[in-house]
Order: structure tokens, then C-alpha cells, then sequence
């Protein structure tokens, strides 16, 4: 019965490889009537499978003429797990849900009517200034949102049922749109609403949602309607705590012309609910996903739709709702399982998105040509290059050349330069382009006498503390220590990641020596990159293992980024912010981690405090009665109470010693946080006010050429690093907003500001 459950709908063995609704609703209702006391598992199928919501509602809609009970139980389960519900996407599930059996005769018309007033109300509470607080208008957002995508599920059944209370519901959303915030361009929302106004006009009618509770009117008017209310409605503050938790769809994605896609515009909307729920709740099943996401209930084609929709999604600003591996895996299972059509479609998304390359925001390029990539060495490398290369002759700044550039350097670490120089053969120009072929740049290569004696002490494993003696004694009266010790070093390491880990590890302690202060630590990082001037990754890797083991502070990896040569290729390679990225994650892991770990250990303290006092209590009930000892009491227990009590208070002090060295190295990363992100905006401050243009050019998105390769190299070197700071800020928010007093004062530029 639960393949049954599960599978209705499918053209599947189960159903007699049969399209039917109707039989499939038949057959299901055959066998669940005899499996009442699973009512949690119908509500689980419509919350992870929502697509298939309309047969599940008339489903229960079908089982309530013969077991009112049962039904009562289903609508009380659904209702409380709307009042509980803290993710957005399940309470939007949820309403869609509750709007399903509305249409199929199980709740009153009127009692949903009373949720979406309901809803609306607090939506046009909150965004009014007297009453409300407007920076709370994502949570208002999001309510009147989820009242709109209910309607194409229900609304010819409210019209036709309570006509009046509608028409009052759509008057109030369309006076909450009148008076909220919005942008100069129309958003999601007001999209939204005029497309549910032309179904409106249109009399309901729409091809993407199925309606298989019409086959079964008659029998379902005699069920009975049981009544529902609304969740109770919770208060907030502020602005970035409500996009958090309430995040918006702002934009849609439009990569291809409308043309590509022959639907109704509420039937695109459906499609894309339909999409992004088989994305949200197949996560962890990328073969399950791929397969309902083919096979939707859809009387037309929509590839380039569902192309467009994860896209939107790998995209999605200010983080992707799951990893982006998982958006490159259900691309290419979609490329597998539809070979004759998504191919092409995932193509045209390249391209189009490739021509568009300038207006992307810098961390959705990032994101553009990680993806592209990892897609490509999944399909041998295979690619019209000769389309590009025209690309050559564009600046060495411009977008289009930069991401062709970038592509090549990171399919180059996903396979071998010759693989790779092999698939651009239709292009051989593009070899230009291509990282350097070659492997570390060993500056004693000829076996200069110190280097080659370090590299036998190391090979002889002698002790870094011997090492540390013989460098006092040998290295250091003759120039250069940092380079010949860190260029060795680097060497022998250089095998493999594991022989550079065993490096780091063993001789960590000569590093750390000889670099003790951000001065030398910047030489360091240039020894680092110097080494690994023809491979990228390994300089990155190099500077983030270091750092890992705290032989490089996050401050000295931001004064290499912003030295005059990173300075001068901050429009024209991915290098410099690559290590930049890798030292501000590195640090917010940390202080995240610290977070989780002094929560848990607090938790741990109020269990032994509690355990210690529990047992003191009943140590002295035992030793004392009205005041005074007792004689001849057990003494086996007396003993055993003492042990455990003495155990407990062992484990108290143990987890709050434990807990102050946390919160003594919390108090530390909050320092060097606060640190590094002053230091990061200030060097951003000082080298864009060096090269911005006087206050009143303007550098914004609409002032740029459409092909963004008109514009001089110092406009665009300010529209690169500007979209880095952006895409920073953004992405750290929750660990910037806490110093925003101090940046404000000391390092925010009123121009900077304004750019």
C-alpha cells in the first residue's frame, strides 16, 4: 500500500503501466481504506511529494465518506503541523495541502477563507509604519505569497463557493500591494499577482494543476466539511533576521525568450512550485529527483523551464539552498535521462548566460564556472570552443575572456593540461588561455649547498627542534632564510597534498620560527606563491593548509591579496580572491564551530549540575532523617551514592573548565574576526578610493555597456572589485553586522559607500 501511495499518479507497474487518474485513485482508495491508522504517512506523502497533492486530497476526500473520524484526525495533524511549522516551504506545502481538501469537500470554504484573512491582516500590520515594522516586510511577503499559490490549487472552488469572502480576499491583496515597499521594477510579488489576476479574468482555468476531484463530485458533496483556524502569528524585529528566515524570491532567472516556453503565465509559476518542490524535498536522491522532475503532471513540454529553474537556483543569492554539487548532479542525470532535448536546452543556457557574462554578479560567476567546469569533465571535456575564441581579441579584463580563462584553469584541476588542451583543439588559439604547463618553480633546483643539507636532515628525520638549532647556527647569519627553509619545504611536500600535510606537520615548528610576525608571514605567502606560480591550486592549497595550522594569520593573507601585484589582477584572474575566500571561510568556520561547541558544552554543565544535585538530595536522605544520622542504614548504597556523587561533581568541574577554555578561545576568534573584517574593508576603502572615479560618475549595472567590453580597464578593475566587496558582504552579513558601528567610523568612505 505504500508503493501504492507513493506511486499514484506514475505510469508505473503498479497502476497497470496505466495514465489514469481516476483508476489510479480507485485502486489506492481500493487498498488504503483497510490501513486507516496510517494517517501520518498520507500527510508525509503530500508534504514531500506536493506535486501530487490534488490526488492525495481526493483521496482523503474519498476516505472521509466512509470514516469521519479518521478524516478529523488528518485535518487536525495537518493543522498542527501548519501551527508548528518553521520552515517557509513546508508552511506554503502545508496551505496548498489544506486548499486541496477544501476542493474536495473536507474543509469548510469559509474556515480557509478565515486563514488567508487572517494572514493578510498581519501582512498589512506589519508593513504599516504606525502599527508595525516594516523591515519586517520579507515576513509579510512571504504570507501574502503563500496565499497567492494557493489560489490556482482552489480558487474556481472558493469563487463558485463563497463568492463574496474571495473577491474581499483578492481586494485585500491587491490594497496590501498598493501600500508595501517595492522596487522601481516589479519583483516576484507583483508578478505573481498579475498573473493570478489574468486566471482570475480567465475563469480559473489553467492546464498545469490537476483536478481529479471533479471524477468524483457526487460521491464527495455528501462527506462532511470538518473546520480549521489559523496559526497564531509570532513577532520580530529585524530587517536582516526577516530576509533570513523568511527569504524572498525577488527576480526570476529569465535566460531563454519567452517564446521557449508556450504556457499561460500562472501555468509557468505552477511549473516552477512544481520543480523547485521535487528540488527541495529529493535533496539526498538525485535519481528520484531527476525522475519526477521529468515526468510532472503536464500536458506540455518544459525543458527549458526546468533548465531556467536550476539555474535560478544554483545561482541564488545570497547562498543556494543545498550545495552546488547537488544542482550538478540533477543537471546531468537530467542530461541522461532526456539525451534528445536537455542537452541542448543545458547548452543554450551556457551560452545564453555567457553572453550576458558582465551583468552577472561576481559570486554567481564564481558559482557559473565552478559548475560549467565540473559539467564539462563529466562529458569528456566536449565543447564548441571555436564559438569563443573569439575572445582573444577582447582585453585581458574583459568578462567573456576571463571566465574562458577561468574554465580551462579549473577543468585543468579536474583532469591533466594535455586532456584539456586536446578538447580546445577546434579552438588551438585558446591555448593561450591555458594555466602553465609544469609543476613546482624550485628556486635550488642545482642542490645549493643549505637547501640540500635541509632536504637530507629532513629526509634523515631528525627533529624540527634540530632543525630550528641548525638554522639559528648555519642559516641565519647568510640572507634569505625564509626562502631557502620554505622553498625546501615546499619541495618536499610537493609530491602529493599528503606528503605536504606530513611536511607541515613534522616541521610546522621551523615555519612558525622563522616567521613569528605578519611581516615575515607576508614573505612566507610570497615564497608560497612564488613556488607555485604555474599551478594555482596548489598555491591555494599551500596558503590554506598554513594557515590551518596557523603558520599564516588570516591578517597577513589579506595584506599579500592587497600587495601592488594582486592589486594590478583583480579584474583579470580569480587567484588572489580565490586565497581571499579561503582565509574569510576559514575564519567563520571557526567561530561557527566554537558557537556549536560552547552551546553543547553548556548543556553538558546543566546536566552534571543537575546530576550532582540530584544525587546530594538523595545522599541525604539516606544519612539524615529529621536532622540526625541514621543508624544502620544500608552502607552499600550510602558508598555507592558517594561514588557517584563524587563522580558527578568531577564531571561538572571537568565540563566547566572545559567550557571557559571555549569561551576564552571564543572571546579570541570574535577579536580576530572583528580584526579581520576592519582590516578587509579598510584595504577595499583605500585601494578603490586610489582608483574610483570623482563622486559623481556613477558605477552601477545600468550605466555598464551591454557587452561590458567598451568600458576602459580602470572602470572595469572598480566594477570587479566592487562586485568582490558586494559578494563579501553578503555572504558574512551575520558576522559583519555586529562591527557596522566601527567600520562605519572608521573605514566607510561616504564614495565607497555610494559605489
Amino acid at each position: 500500500w505504500k508503493n501504492l501511495l507513493l506511486k499514484i499518479g506514475d505510469n508505473c507497474p503498479e497502476y497497470g503501466n496505466s495514465d489514469d487518474l481516476k483508476d489510479h485513485i480507485e485502486t489506492c482508495f481500493g487498498v488504503i481504506r483497510r490501513e486507516l491508522e496510517h494517517s501520518h504517512y498520507i500527510i508525509n506523502c503530500a508534504e514531500q511529494i506536493p506535486h501530487k497533492i490534488p490526488l492525495y486530497g481526493t483521496l482523503v476526500g474519498l476516505l472521509n465518506l466512509e470514516n469521519e473520524d479518521f478524516v478529523k484526525k488528518v485535518v487536525e495533524t495537518t493543522q498542527r503541523k501548519f501551527q508548528d511549522a518553521l520552515n517557509c516551504d513546508r508552511i506554503r506545502i502545508l496551505m496548498r495541502f489544506l486548499t486541496v481538501m477544501m476542493c474536495s469537500k473536507i474543509l469548510q470554504p469559509g474556515s480557509l477563507v478565515v486563514v488567508f484573512e487572517t494572514l493578510l491582516s498581519s501582512a498589512a500590520t506589519t508593513v504599516d509604519e504606525d502599527k508595525g515594522n516594516p523591515s519586517w516586510q520579507a515576513r509579510a511577503d512571504f504570507y501574502v505569497t503563500c496565499i497567492l499559490s494557493c489560489l490556482p490549487w482552489g480558487g474556481a472552488e472558493l469563487i463558485e463557493q463563497v463568492p463574496e469572502e474571495i473577491e474581499r480576499v483578492m481586494a485585500g491583496l491587491e490594497a496590501y500591494l498598493s501600500i508595501r515597499f517595492e522596487e522601481d521594477d516589479k519583483d516576484f510579488l507583483e508578478d505573481l499577482w498579475h498573473r493570478v489576476q489574468a486566471l482570475s479574468s480567465n475563469g480559473w482555468k489553467l492546464d498545469s494543476v490537476p483536478r481529479p476531484h471533479l471524477s468524483f463530485e457526487a460521491q464527495l458533496v455528501s462527506g462532511k466539511s470538518h473546520p480549521i483556524s489559523c496559526p497564531e502569528q509570532p513577532h520580530g524585529k529585524q530587517k536582516h533576521d526577516a530576509e533570513l528566515k523568511y527569504p524572498q524570491r525577488i527576480r526570476r532567472l529569465n535566460i531563454f525568450p519567452a517564446s521557449k516556453s508556450e504556457m499561460q503565465p500562472i501555468d509557468r509559476f505552477i511549473l516552477e512550485e512544481y520543480l523547485l518542490d521535487v528540488l527541495l524535498f529529493f535533496n539526498g536522491c538525485r535519481k528520484e529527483c531527476a525522475f519526477y522532475m521529468v515526468n510532472l503532471p503536464v500536458p506540455f513540454r518544459y525543458e527549458y523551464l526546468m533548465a531556467e529553474t536550476i539555474f535560478s537556483q544554483l545561482l541564488l543569492l545570497p547562498q543556494p539552498p543545498f550545495k552546488p554539487i547537488y544542482y550538478t548532479l540533477v543537471i546531468m542525470d537530467l542530461c541522461k535521462a532526456l539525451p534528445g532535448a536537455f542537452p541542448a536546452v543545458v547548452a543554450g543556457a551556457v551560452r545564453a548566460l555567457f553572453d550576458k557574462i558582465a551583468d552577472l554578479d561576481m559570486e554567481c560567476r564564481i558559482r557559473f564556472i565552478l559548475w560549467f567546469s565540473h559539467h564539462l569533465s563529466n562529458f569528456q571535456f566536449i565543447w564548441p570552443w571555436e564559438e569563443w575564441a573569439y575572445v582573444l581579441d577582447l582585453p585581458k579584463w574583459a568578462p567573456q575572456r576571463v571566465f574562458v580563462q577561468e574554465v580551462l584553469e579549473r577543468e585543468v584541476r579536474l583532469s591533466y593540461w594535455d586532456k584539456v588542451k586536446q578538447s580546445i583543439e577546434n579552438a588551438p588559439a585558446l591555448e593561450e588561455l591555458l594555466p602553465p604547463k609544469g609543476g613546482p618553480n624550485f628556486k635550488y633546483e642545482d642542490g645549493r649547498e643549505l637547501s640540500a643539507e635541509l632536504t637530507n636532515k629532513v629526509k634523515g628525520r631528525q627533529t624540527a627542534r634540530e632543525i630550528i638549532v641548525w638554522v639559528e647556527e648555519s642559516v641565519y647569519p647568510i640572507h634569505g632564510t625564509i626562502k631557502v627553509v620554505v622553498q625546501t619545504l615546499l619541495d618536499i611536500g610537493s609530491k602529493s597534498f599528503t606528503h605536504l600535510i606530513t611536511v607541515l606537520e613534522r616541521y610546522g615548528q621551523v615555519i612558525s620560527k622563522i616567521c613569528p610576525d605578519h611581516d615575515k608571514q607576508l614573505m612566507l605567502i610570497e615564497e608560497v606563491s612564488l613556488f607555485w606560480k604555474n599551478n594555482t591550486q596548489n598555491a591555494a592549497i599551500s596558503i590554506d593548509r598554513m594557515m590551518g595550522y596557523r603558520l599564516i594569520s588570516n591578517l597577513a593573507i589579506v595584506r599579500w591579496v592587497f600587495s601592488p601585484e594582486n592589486i594590478d589582477q583583480f579584474h583579470a584572474s580569480d587567484r588572489p580572491w580565490e586565497v581571499l575566500r579561503n582565509a574569510v571561510s576559514k575564519t567563520y568556520n571557526r567561530i561557527c564551530d566554537l558557537r556549536k561547541e560552547i552551546i553543547s558544552l553548556k548543556k553538558g554543565v546543566t546536566l552534571a549540575e543537575k546530576a550532582k544535585a540530584e544525587l546530594e538530595a538523595a545522599e541525604s536522605k539516606l544519612s539524615l532523617v529529621d536532622g540526625e544520622p541514621v543508624l544502620g542504614g544500608n552502607p552499600a548504597r550510602l558508598s555507592r551514592l558517594k561514588l557517584h556523587a563524587e563522580k558527578a561533581k568531577n564531571e561538572e568541574i571537568s565540563a566547566k573548565e572545559s567550557l571557559e577554555a571555549k569561551e576564552a578561545l571564543f572571546a579570541r576568534a570574535v577579536e580576530e574576526n572583528e580584526a579581520l573584517y576592519l582590516s578587509l574593508y579598510r584595504n577595499f576603502s583605500n585601494v578603490l578610493m586610489e582608483r574610483l572615479p570623482d563622486a559623481s560618475m556613477e558605477l552601477d549595472n545600468e550605466n555598464s555597456q551591454s557587452n561590458g567590453y567598451n568600458i576602459g580597464e580602470k572602470e572595469q578593475w572598480c566594477l570587479s572589485t566592487l562586485g568582490y566587496v558586494k559578494a563579501f558582504s553578503r555572504q558574512y552579513a551575520s558576522e559583519i553586522w555586529p562591527h557596522m558601528e566601527k567600520l562605519d567610523a572608521e573605514v566607510l568612505h561616504p564614495l565607497f559607500r555610494r559605489a
